[in-house]
């Protein structure tokens, strides 16, 4: 996944036992999966009674979805249930239920530390196992503290309910929708694999059936999500081995859904279906993000990436000869152990080759059990943040390129919410970028045609083009 340190905040919810009226709050870290892990847990308990509330003071239970991709990402769970903690205890005082719970990525790696160290948290989740949530809250309220984090044998997806077409409708136009979790790739910097788990693919007709309700709750977009989302693989309606590819096409059927993307991939399982997929699927945006983390083949050999930075490149100029138009996004990770000044040089000639429309980077910083943690030659912190700066500039110089680039375009703009002034409304270029335009809130699910007249920091701006409605919203 897109390794975004900032904080996602996604739907919350509420408690309903019996008579009694209860609120949830849902604070999550990290990365897209994690958003749509906190709508489906979201879900699940719901069907308990439970309903949301967005303000945390008013919650009777708190649930941190937690990310364990960056730096200290533990640590500020644990500052986070000392805060917590204290509310407890004046809950407590006034005589009524607070519960918290903790989950994700840091609630699997940390498991039965998180009660030695924080003995006010009831519940401990992994990701594998929050379908099985509203039965841990109900034992943590009869006295026991629930540690769940084994892998789970059965699908958790084929106990969560999908929420109603009115509540769908209430989240907006775009939806994220996980088919593949976990990874065999094993790079030396990543915790995913310990984590997540290996990589497992949801079936064919569990996906279908998932973006068929949230086309029919208004959705227009839909992310797919994986930690390795092109390995994802299927048995198809006609018996044969699916890929990700085949998926896209089956999804690209469905009506009324006007949009497809996916994220995230690795290069090594790019294969010709999906980039045929990319030519031929007018719903399949001409966005992708492929990580390439380093240009340097002897720091991609010690990142364990299995591939050459040649093959890289190979590989993007197969892709841009499918779609030409299509803008590209990376990860990077400077500083990892043993990178040279002639390595990190490497990695600036590749981005300069490939040009990137945007990209995230990063120091790299161990995780403890990973591989790279074990490795000599760390790189010192002055360089790794001088070696960043130099990194991020031309990235950000290529990104405000491509939107300059943008400027004088006529697009097709899916608007997706109300912007910061009145009768402004904001939507995602094809190419994931924000865009500002003035338009009638009751325009919200269509898609326009508009054209680009300015760029800002991290937007573009826009102005209707043709007075007609490309397509409608529900």
């Amino acid at each position: 996944m897109t390794q975004d340190s900032a904080l996602l905040q996604a739907p919350e919810t509420d408690l309903r036992d019996g008579s009694n009226s209860r609120k949830v709050f849902i604070k999550t870290y990290g990365c897209q999966m994690n958003v749509y892990d906190s709508t489906r847990m979201s879900d699940a308990l719901a069907r308990d009674g439970y309903e949301p509330t967005d303000v945390m003071e008013e919650a009777d239970l708190v649930l941190l979805n937690t990310c364990h991709i960056r730096e200290k990402a533990a640590e500020k769970v644990y500052s986070a249930l000392g805060r917590l903690r204290d509310m407890k205890k004046e809950r407590n005082k006034e005589g009524r239920e607070f519960m918290i719970g903790v989950a994700g990525c840091v609630a699997q790696a940390e498991g039965e530390e998180i009660l030695r160290r924080a003995p006010a948290v009831d519940v401990v989740i992994g990701p594998q196992t929050y379908h099985r949530l509203p039965e841990a809250l109900r034992k943590a309220k009869e006295g026991q503290r629930i540690v769940d984090t084994e892998y789970a044998l059965e699908d958790k997806f084929e106990h969560l309910p999908i929420a109603e077409a009115k509540k769908i409708r209430s989240r907006g136009v775009t939806s994220f929708l996980t088919v593949q979790e976990g990874c065999d790739k094993f790079c030396t910097f990543c915790v995913v694999p310990y984590t997540r788990g290996s990589e497992v693919s949801r079936p064919v007709s569990q996906i279908v059936e998932e973006a068929q309700k949230l086309v029919e709750g208004g959705v227009r977009e839909i992310t797919l999500l994986g930690q390795n989302v092109n390995a994802w693989h299927g048995v198809g309606p006609n018996g044969q081995e699916w890929t990700l590819g085949d998926l896209l096409y089956r999804l690209a059927e469905i009506p009324g859904l006007a949009r497809l993307r996916y994220t995230t991939s690795h290069p090594r399982d790019m294969d010709d279906r999906l980039i045929e997929a990319h030519r031929d699927l007018r719903a399949l945006m001409p966005y992708l993000h492929l990580p390439v983390q380093a240009g340097s083949d002897r720091i991609l050999k010690a990142m364990n990436r299995r591939h050459t930075a040649a093959e890289y490149l190979t590989l993007i100029e197969r892709i841009r000869a499918a779609r030409p138009d299509i803008a590209l996004s990376g990860d990077f990770i400077v500083g990892f152990p043993g990178e040279t000044d002639q390595d990190f040089e490497d990695t600036l000639r590749l981005v300069e080759e490939v040009r990137y429309a945007q990209a995230f980077s990063f120091k790299y910083s161990t995780r403890p059990g990973t591989p790279g943690a074990e490795l000599k030659d760390q790189v010192p912190e002055e360089i790794k943040a001088e070696r960043l700066e130099r990194l991020q500039a031309l990235l950000l110089r290529q990104q405000q390129e491509f939107a300059e680039s943008c400027v004088g375009k006529t697009i097709e703009l899916l608007l997706e919410k109300p912007g910061r002034m009145s009768q402004q409304l904001i939507g995602r270029s094809p190419w994931l970028q924000s865009v500002n335009v003035d338009a009638k809130a009751s325009q919200i699910g269509d898609i326009i045609n508009v054209r680009i007249t300015g760029t800002g920091t991290n937007s573009l701006f826009a102005e209707i083009a043709k007075a007609e409605v490309l397509t409608q919203g529900a």
